[in-house]
């Protein structure tokens, strides 16, 4: 086994999160309290908990989301797929504060129901958010990291007809789900199916 310490590397670039996935990507919504809306893809999210349903993602540094969020408490998660890749990825870019990235993806606001942040009208699936929890992360020594985790309870779920089987089920493989994967810029698209019943 190679062995890799994080505090003395000695591979090129650290594998951990090419390892940690792929992972499925947080494209947030989210809107100042005065108004100004934002949106952005983030590679540390997922869902946390199934009832009540909460999610979760990772701010690395004090961004725009993060402070939205602490002002107002809200936000949507929209769903990225594979039709939505080059718009999802347009969103990441390094613009000054206040500039809106629904118009650098040429995606359109819809509003939403119970929260004020509008949901990307092309996703075909959008989660209205609530927050629960904004944690700064630690080291081992409770030294603080420059990352904040933020936990948001599902309110209400928006959710493309297209993408529900007959029997009511959500059909994943149809959705064109895109995860993130490690280097500058590995995405995946969700790939073969299987089916494991858990032991009784």
């Amino acid at each position: 086994m190679h062995l890799y310490d994080p505090s003395a590397p000695n591979l090129p670039h650290n594998p951990f999160n090419a390892i940690v996935g792929p992972r499925p990507i947080g494209w947030m919504s989210t809107m100042s309290g005065a108004g100004i809306v934002n949106l952005a893809p983030y590679s540390f999210f997922t869902a946390l908990n199934y009832t009540p349903p909460i999610i979760g993602f990772s701010s690395i540094g004090r961004k725009d989301s993060l402070r939205n969020i602490e002002e107002t408490g809200e936000f949507v998660w929209n769903l990225a797929t594979r039709e939505l890749a080059e718009a999802m990825n347009a969103t990441c870019a390094p613009v000054p504060h206040g500039v809106n990235e629904f118009g650098l993806g040429g995606l359109t606001e819809v509003p939403s129901v119970k929260v004020a942040p509008p949901r990307v009208g092309e996703s075909p699936v959008a989660f209205e958010c609530k927050v629960s929890q904004i944690l700064r992360l630690t080291t081992m020594d409770d030294a603080p990291v420059d990352t904040w985790m933020i936990l948001g309870q599902v309110v209400l779920m928006h959710i493309s007809p297209a993408l529900l089987k007959a029997d009511g089920t959500f059909d994943t493989a149809a959705a064109g789900l895109i995860l993130r994967g490690g280097g500058p810029g590995d995405y995946f698209e969700l790939g073969e199916q299987f089916f494991m019943k858990r032991p009784e």
